[in-house]
């Protein structure tokens, strides 16, 4: 399984903030892009997931497992996302957030997979939680298992440890990275903060075109 995006730009007003240019992202790879804000990072990632929105334009191809993505909508994409916000619906339980996110099923196998992700972020018995009644950490923790319950091909990560503290930050960057590696599932990510980046893995600069930082 890999991402691969062929020629894309990014667009603003008519003019090129990303120039054309490629990417192959293998599996249970984490790629890393980094620039200024504005730079265009974030908009990419919505590019990918299809849900890019004006005043920005994209062009080029975006392939997952040699399937060409570019006339998918966002829900037949399968590519998770995770945001500087963990987003999770406060009208719904922790274990319904979990839920939410799985695809369809018989119900005793949900409910076992749900409690089995839940397990395997430390967060037994939590199902019945309201989110706001966890910490910022457990938050994150369960925005992620949302992600990867719904069985994405890849996944996109924007600057989702932003808002933690430097403890949780670090503990969390560990936690989201194995779990990819583990699943195989390639993966961008965005951040402003070069320590965010897994060892030894690829670094993106956003300049006035893309460049490696080695």
């Amino acid at each position: 399984m890999a991402l691969t995006l062929r020629g894309v730009s990014v667009s603003l007003q008519g003019r090129d903030i990303i120039k054309a240019f490629d990417l192959d992202i293998a599996s249970g790879e984490i790629v890393t892009l980094m620039g200024a804000s504005g730079s265009g990072k974030s908009t990419l990632l919505s590019f990918i997931a299809g849900d890019l929105a004006g005043p920005f334009s994209a062009r080029g191809h975006i392939m997952l497992d040699g399937q060409s993505l570019g006339s998918l909508p966002p829900e037949r994409r399968h590519v998770g996302r995770l945001f500087q916000d963990d987003l999770l619906f406060p009208h719904l339980t922790v274990g319904e957030n979990l839920l939410f996110g799985m695809p369809r099923g018989e119900r005793a196998s949900r409910i076992s997979r749900m409690e089995a992700a839940l397990a395997d972020a430390g967060l037994e018995g939590m199902a019945e939680r309201p989110p706001h009644t966890l910490s910022g950490g457990q938050r994150a923790r369960v925005a992620l298992m949302r992600a990867l319950v719904a069985e994405p091909k890849a996944m996109l990560l924007d600057e989702p440890f932003n808002k933690l503290d430097m403890e949780l930050r670090g503990a969390l960057r560990a936690f989201t990275f194995d779990h990819l590696r583990d699943q195989q599932i390639p993966c961008l990510m965005v951040t402003h903060d070069r320590s965010d980046a897994p060892a030894g893995g690829r670094v993106l600069l956003l300049k006035d075109s893309m460049e490696r930082d080695d």
